[in-house]
């Protein structure tokens, strides 16, 4: 059996430790050399420099910007370094309503935080925001102000983006003269998050945009959509609350995606609804809430979307098809207290409901499994003559209208006769308090 020297061994690894404190007091002394290269520039009335503009000539990449607290009438800001522009107690950035984007910025890993932004002009001509990224990745934008712009943030051809706990408020009288509160376009990997977004047209837009995420922020009270989101896939939109928008949701023309433990709500008009579908394949909607919304869900033309643990109460139609949708799944919701739970334009069904909760089911459960022991049919033949006769809709509850939904339940004619819930639940999922 071979031997060896314990001494030998012993040289070996004070060889590697030493080696490795080389290395580790090294790697030390470079980021101190990094760190001793980068500066800070305060802005302010008092200070060497006084304006934004000056201090961003003065930067290098990984140089930090601290403007003071006052007021900088500044526009047309360019930002093409990577640097760190942190306001300090809020300063305000005054557009005085010209035509000019506040910051426009081309550059990799920069941030920007802290700042008020406000007055930014309103043009028909041209995309105008109080922050404008282009041809960007890795930056982060967070903990800012935005009020009474036209366009919030625009952002387009960028990558690896945080816009992070802004407050965008807008005061749009109609669409043609307001912008979105967050515009992102052919962009990718970006986080959209805590935000709160009122008063615009669209609270979010994203087009082109995938593999995202879109999490806990509040869209509400603006002119169309608190969301509107057209060819972006493999995205996912999580605890968000969009609530008294003009039109509701808008998701169109996308893929793979996720929406989940958002809240849907108080949305009404002649052509309002919690969530416009159009054109949707292969998604994932659950655990979500639709309260108190002219229509729940618009379904048009969307195929293979599984519909699981979704909260439907107090709407005027819980779920309205308007168009050929194939081959989705529809379990473990619940529909409490809808005028309609279901309005379907076709006699022919594809669509699998199962084991969901209906305020309107009025069957009974004699072996006390929980499941309901004959099927629910959630057509009622009034909601098919309101789609072709709307004016027919103050009829709502008169007594005519429960004979005819009793006559069609008993023997279908104008509603698919295979579109039911066999297993329909005695019990609410998930009640709510």
């Amino acid at each position: 059996m071979k031997k060896y020297n314990n001494n030998v061994i012993l040289t070996g690894l004070e060889k590697a430790t030493k080696n490795l404190i080389v290395i580790f007091i090294f790697l030390f002394l470079f980021s101190i050399h990094i760190q001793a290269q980068t500066k800070t520039i305060n802005v302010c009335v008092t200070c060497k420099t006084k304006t934004i503009k000056k201090a961003i000539s003065f930067a290098q990449d990984g140089d930090t910007i601290l403007v003071k607290k006052g007021v900088y009438k500044e526009t047309q800001i360019f930002v093409n370094k990577a640097i760190h522009l942190i306001g300090e107690n809020y300063p305000i950035l005054d557009a005085e309503n010209k035509t000019d984007s506040v910051l426009a910025i081309r550059a990799d890993n920069f941030s920007v935080s802290g700042f008020v932004f406000k007055n930014v002009g309103l043009s028909y001509t041209k995309e105008i925001a109080a922050i404008f990224v282009s041809d960007s990745k890795n930056f982060t934008i967070k903990d800012n102000i935005l009020n009474d712009v036209f366009y919030g943030f625009i952002i387009q051809n960028s990558t690896y983006g945080l816009i992070q706990n802004n407050k965008v408020i807008g005061h749009a009288i109609d669409e043609t003269s307001s912008g979105n509160g967050i515009h992102a376009w052919k962009c990718k990997k970006l986080r959209i998050e805590q935000n709160t977004i009122t008063g615009m047209r669209d609270g979010i837009y994203l087009e082109f945009v995938n593999k995202s995420f879109i999490s806990n922020n509040t869209s509400k009270d603006n002119i169309r959509y608190g969301l509107h989101f057209m060819f972006s896939h493999h995205n996912e939109y999580h605890h968000n609350e969009f609530n008294n928008n003009g039109a509701g949701v808008a998701v169109m023309f996308s893929k793979f995606i996720k929406m989940h433990h958002n809240t849907f709500h108080y949305n009404w008009g002649t052509a309002s609804y919690g969530l416009l579908l159009k054109e949707i394949n292969d998604a994932e909607i659950y655990e979500n809430i639709f309260e108190q919304n002219t229509i729940g869900i618009n379904i048009d033309g969307c195929n293979r979307i599984n519909y699981k643990n979704n909260h439907f109460i107090r709407n005027g139609w819980a779920l309205k098809f308007t168009g050929g949708c194939y081959t989705n799944l529809f379990e473990f919701n619940n529909f409490m207290h809808n005028a309609f739970d279901l309005s379907y334009n076709s006699k022919l069904n594809d669509n699998k409901f199962e084991a969901n909760y209906w305020s309107e089911y009025a069957g009974y459960d004699i072996d006390k499994n929980g499941i309901g022991d004959v099927p629910f049919r959630p057509v009622k033949l009034f909601s098919y003559v309101v789609n072709k006769t709307p004016e027919t809709l103050v009829l709502l509850r008169s007594l005519f209208v429960d004979i005819i939904n009793f006559s069609e339940k008993v023997s279908p004619v104008f509603t698919p006769d295979n579109l039911m819930d066999e297993k329909p639940l005695m019990k609410p999922i998930n009640p709510l308090e």
